[in-house]
Order: C-alpha cells, then sequence, then structure tokens
C-alpha cells in the first residue's frame, strides 16, 4: 500500500562561510536619529598690535592740537591785553597835550587867523586819536551825572538845573575800548538854593 510522501523540510542551512582568505564585512550598527549640533565657537581674533599703536598715536594727536589751540588763544589773549596796555599808557600821555590845545583855543580871541590853524591842528590830533578808538566823555551842562564816567569835582546850587546833572564841564574825559581811561571833571548841581526866611515881626 502506497503512502503519500511527508513532505521533507530542509534543514536550516547556517550562512555560507565566506571563503578562507577573505575580509570579514562588518555589521553596520543601526544609525542614531541626528540631532542639531551646536555651532562651534568662533576663535578669538588675535589683537592686531598695530591698531593699538594706531589708536595711542591718534589719541596723542588729538591731545596735542587741543593744547596747541589753547596756547594759541592765550598767547592771542595775552598779546590783545599787552597792546591794550599799551595804548592806554600812550593816550594817557597825550591827553594833557589835547587839554593844552583847548585851553589855549579857549583864551585865543574869535577871529584871530594864529587860532584857526591851531583848531585846525587840534582837530587833527583829536581825530588821530578817535581812529586808535579812543572816545571823548563830554558832559555839557544839564547832563545827568554818571558816576561811571564823570568825577565831581564839587556841588553848587543852581536855580534852573536839577540835583544830580552838571552845572559845567572843567576837563573832558576819554574812553578806550570800552573802559574809562579819564572820566570827565564836572561840578554838580545841589539843586535850586533854599528860599531866604521872611522876618517876621511880633506886634507890640
Amino acid at each position: 500500500m502506497m503512502t503519500a510522501e511527508e513532505p521533507q523540510v530542509k534543514p536550516e542551512t547556517a550562512p555560507e562561510a565566506a571563503p578562507e582568505g577573505a575580509p570579514e564585512t562588518p555589521v553596520q550598527p543601526e544609525a542614531a536619529p541626528e540631532t542639531p549640533a551646536e555651532a562651534p565657537a568662533a576663535p578669538a581674533e588675535p589683537e592686531n598690535p598695530l591698531a593699538a599703536e594706531l589708536a595711542a598715536a591718534k589719541e596723542r594727536y588729538l591731545r596735542l592740537l587741543a593744547d596747541m589751540d589753547n596756547m594759541r588763544k592765550r598767547q592771542t589773549r595775552e598779546l590783545e591785553e599787552r597792546t591794550a596796555r599799551a595804548n592806554e599808557r600812550l593816550l594817557t600821555a597825550l591827553l594833557p597835550v589835547f587839554d593844552h590845545f583847548e585851553m589855549a583855543l579857549a583864551a585865543a580871541p574869535a577871529g584871530d587867523a594864529f587860532a584857526q590853524g591851531v583848531q585846525m591842528i587840534a582837530g587833527e590830533f583829536r581825530k588821530v586819536l578817535e581812529n586808535s578808538g579812543a572816545e571823548v566823555i563830554d558832559a555839557p551842562e544839564g547832563t545827568a551825572f554818571d558816576p561811571m564816567a564823570h568825577e565831581a569835582l564839587t556841588t553848587a546850587p543852581h536855580a534852573t538845573i536839577p540835583q544830580g546833572s552838571v552845572v559845567s564841564q572843567f576837563r573832558k574825559g576819554w574812553r578806550l575800548g570800552g573802559k574809562v581811561v579819564r572820566p570827565a571833571q564836572v561840578i554838580v548841581s545841589a539843586g535850586a538854593p533854599a528860599a531866604p526866611a521872611e522876618e517876621t515881626h511880633e506886634e507890640a
């Protein structure tokens, strides 16, 4: 009696061994999931000695430039002050000469030809002084007394000129560069004179 052939189960076969002498194939491990890597820090740039030297030289140059500018301003100011003092001394020395011209003209008779020549010279003299920056301080009658520009020689009562005003001018003053070199000498009004007291007679 014939029986069905049982299916033959093939035995598991081991993987074929690599031929002798052939390199073994390494087993690749499973790749780990990629994670974002941090960016490497940038290396610090080395300090440039030339740049540091240039910055220091620039600072020294700016400091030297400021010192030179301050010295120039100081020298200019000192020169102006010396010039002003020299002009003031010169004007002070020349003013008496100009005063003598004016006194001579005041005493000269009117219409005198010689006096007219002297007056022309005095006018030229005054023009030179004014062109040099000098300015006359004139205080005619009735001018309000200014203690910064006038010098009161005395006070005198006056019937019409109010108290504190100029009665007469004895000598003109001069100013140079806004500074009073010589004040004008004046006589100042003390106001109207007091009325005489009326005499009263008691009845007997």
